[in-house]
Formats: structure tokens, sequence, C-alpha cells
């Protein structure tokens, strides 16, 4: 398997690379015990809340909170771990983004149009009606006791007083000044807060100066811009966003101290590049099995990719009956990781031991590297699959799980139809997932293979063994 199932993605042609990875990612394994690297499926979906028709607009989670916030349509609610939610206050506006920070006692809310700010202890709920307080406010963030907040069309960023979300001075603002472009995001990161714009990325740090304390950090601006407001995500102790080139185009990239680092391949590139409008981009993070996950969603191109911090692979996700995966905006709350749907008002749970979204089919799909010798025929007599066997259900779909073997005679341009065999009932732990006849013997210049699982069972994938007599 180390040889067939490789680490590329397809994107500019089938006949430089085939492979592709569906619903899955690889783990290596340190001491090399029964295989190099196993195939693992990712993560199910089970329901959490519902609030009806339309997305969730915006969540955050406190520090050391018992509750979730959220902004559904005009509404600011609360949920707790055993999904009981509670309406705290009305927003003006009832669609599009909103930005969520919080001081440790009021949260702040942005909307584009209005503030909001709710206080947690006091259970207050007031519009921010300081004449000093932009009424277009975009984003927020925390940092040092102060909201601040970017802007439409704006290259400024403001702070409120210190401890105080709805009380600004209109002294407290800087400008983000090594270019003169209009920023999109403002974030805090690790003490500093970086100003995020069409073409340039700037940190600028609290110098405790009074008044407004912050200054630019002199010789570390970057001449990338962001391509996406919403595909910022804290990622491995940095930030995760799509990048915008100066130059043209976008890749997927990190703060590494102050320097851009891509971490898109070229083949994504290449496949981002395609897509149309990549300004709606989406991303969140998570911590799986300890993989560390950013999950970009391109909603205008009905597409979701998945990056593995550890492994550095990147992988497709899909939805039942979509090219995308559901989730759309994510955070951790109390030991889960929660994701709200791209569609509608759902909230789910992501669960390594779901193997389906939300009751949907779950599909895990691999497709292989070219079989190829310098244009000698290869001849294949058998196809055997090893992993995890006899994990079927003990009744509905699972009971007989079965792994599904489509060839590509062709390099990958075309496959032939689906072939099954069993994983193995619950228990049958020696079953032989193995491919013969009628399926094989073939032969062809050029093989490539697909592998996939759709059954609502574990997905472990450890070997590929085939037989060339």
């Amino acid at each position: 398997m180390d040889t067939l199932f490789g680490t590329g993605i397809q994107g500019k042609s089938p006949s430089i690379t085939a492979q592709s990875r569906v619903n899955c990612y690889y783990e290596y394994t340190p001491d090399g015990d029964k295989t190099k690297v196993a195939i693992l499926g990712t993560p199910g979906k089970e329901l959490f809340i519902s609030m009806g028709d339309t997305p969730v607009r915006g969540v955050h989670v406190p520090q050391n909170s018992d509750y979730l916030y959220f902004v559904h349509r005009g509404t600011f609610y609360s949920v707790n771990n055993a999904g009981v939610t509670a309406s705290l206050g009305t927003l003006n506006t009832t669609s599009g983004r909103v930005s969520i920070a919080d001081n440790g006692t009021q949260i702040q809310i942005v909307d584009g149009s209005d503030g909001w700010t709710y206080n947690m202890n006091t259970t207050a709920w007031a519009e921010v009606t300081d004449v000093d307080f932009p009424n277009n406010a975009v984003t927020n963030c925390f940092d040092s006791g102060r909201i601040l907040n970017s802007f439409a069309n704006s290259g400024r960023f403001y702070g409120s007083d210190a401890y105080a979300a709805s009380s600004y001075d209109g002294t407290n603002f800087a400008t983000a000044e090594s270019q003169p472009d209009y920023l999109k995001r403002v974030y805090a990161l690790n003490g500093q807060v970086i100003l995020f714009g069409n073409d340039t990325i700037e940190p600028w740090a609290n110098a405790g100066l009074p008044g407004f304390p912050y200054i630019r950090v002199g010789g570390a601006n970057q001449d990338f811009g962001l391509s996406a407001r919403w595909s910022v995500a804290p990622f491995m102790g940095t930030l995760a966003f799509l990048a915008k080139v100066r130059g043209g185009g976008s890749i997927v990239g990190v703060l590494e101290g102050y320097a851009v680092t891509r971490i898109s391949t070229s083949e994504l590139d290449y496949i981002i590049d395609s897509y149309g409008d990549v300004s709606d981009a989406t991303g969140f993070s998570y911590t799986l099995g300890g993989h560390p996950m950013y999950q970009i969603n391109f909603p205008s191109d009905n597409a979701s990719w998945l990056y593995d911090g550890s492994t550095k692979l990147w992988s497709q996700l899909k939805s039942y009956g979509i090219d995308r995966d559901r989730g759309e905006i994510g955070v951790e709350f109390q030991g889960n990781r929660i994701v709200t749907d791209y569609e509608n008002g759902k909230m789910y749970k992501l669960k390594p031991d779901v193997y389906a979204d939300n009751g949907e089919e779950l599909r895990m799909e691999i497709t292989s590297r070219h079989l190829y010798d310098e244009g000698a025929r290869q001849r294949i007599s058998s196809f055997q699959v090893d992993g995890q066997m006899g994990v079927g259900l003990v009744s509905g779909q699972g009971v007989d799980p079965q792994i599904m073997l489509q060839i590509s005679v062709d390099g990958g341009q075309t496959f032939g139809s689906e072939v099954w065999t069993s994983l193995g009932a619950i228990g049958e732990t020696m079953t032989r997932a193995r491919f013969g006849r009628p399926t094989f013997p073939l032969s062809s210049r050029d093989l490539v293979f697909r592998l996939a699982i759709t059954d609502p069972i574990k997905r472990v994938i450890t070997g590929i063994f085939i037989n060339q007599p």
C-alpha cells in the first residue's frame, strides 16, 4: 500500500496523478508495526441542536464557559451541553455572518451594521450606542482587555475601553500603515494583533502607551492579502487562512512567526485557481486523535478540503448527495467538536465513532497512484484489502459491510463498474476482503484503483496486496 496509495491529489490531469482521498486521512505508525501507514475515515456527524431552515450566522465559546453562544436569524442564543437553548437578545439584521468576541464578562456581536453586548453575569443585552463606535463593524477580537474591531471599507481598527465592550473613545484607533488597503479582519494571536488587509498582513503589538497602546511591528508586514475574511482559523498555535498572492491567485497559508508559509500544494493551488469566487471561503480547525485539522470550504464552488497538520496531506470532504461538507463554522465546546450546517440551522457533534452524517451516508473513498511500468503490460490475478475486519453491525445497513473496488485500465481517465466484497459480519475478524474472479485476471499498461466504503462502520485500511503472476 505504501507504493500504491500515495500522497498526491489530482489537479491538472489524471495522466499526471489520479490520486484522491475523500472523507479519510492517513496515520503514520512510527515503528512501522504491521504497516507504515493506515487509512482512517473522518468523523461522522451527530445532531446536537436544530434551529430551523436557515443557517447559524456565528458561534462563540468564551473560555471556561458552560455555554456556547450563537446567532440564528435575528436572535442571540445560548446553549448548554445538553442542547437546551435560551434566547438572550435580538439584533436588527437576520442574515449574513456575524463576528463574536468576549472580554471575560461581556460578549460583543457585530454584524456589519450594528454592535451588541451581552453581560454573562447580569444577562443584560444592549445595543452599542456610543457615538465613537462606527456602526459598520465587521469583525472583532479580544486583546489586552479591549475588544478590537475592523470596519468595512476602512484601513482603521478601533478598540473599546478596557473591559468595557460598549464604551469607546474617539481617539482609540490606528490605521494599517504598510499599504493603503482596506482591512478584512482583525485577529488576536499570541499577544499580538494581526491586521489582515486586501493586499497586506500587518502585526501590531500593545506597547503600553497611554491612550491607544498599539504600534505596528516594524519590518514584519507581509506582501500577502486575505482572500476570504471567514477563512481565518487558529491552527497549531498560529493561524491558517486563504492568502491572496500579489500578482494573482490564492494559496492556503499559515503564519510562521511573521512569515506566510504555504501549506497548500501546487495541485490544490491549481484547483483553487479554477474556482470562480473564493472570497466566501470559510475555515475552522479541530484536533482529531492527535491530528490537527484545518477545514476550508468554498461555498460558491461547492467544495471542501481538509488539511492534516500531522501528515501535511490534503483530502476532500463530501457529504451525502453534494460535493462539499456540511460543516461551515466550527468550535470546541465541552470536549466536543461542534460544527454548524452551511444550509440550515442544525449543529452537529463531530464524532470519530460515528460513521454517518446525521444518519445520511458518509462515503469514504481513495484513488490510487498509477500502476505503471514504462508502458509494459501489467497482469493482475487478484486484489486484497487488509484492515480491521469483522466490524459489521447487529442490524440494519452494515450487517454484512462491503468494500467497493473500481478499476481504470486507461490511467484514471474512466473507471469500470463497481464490484464489492465483504469486510466481515460482526466478530468475523479473520475475513479476507479479496477480489478475484470474475473481475480478475486483467491486464493493462496503466492501471488505477479506487476503493470505497459506504456502510456506517469503522473504517480502517492497513494494506493492499496485489497478485501479479
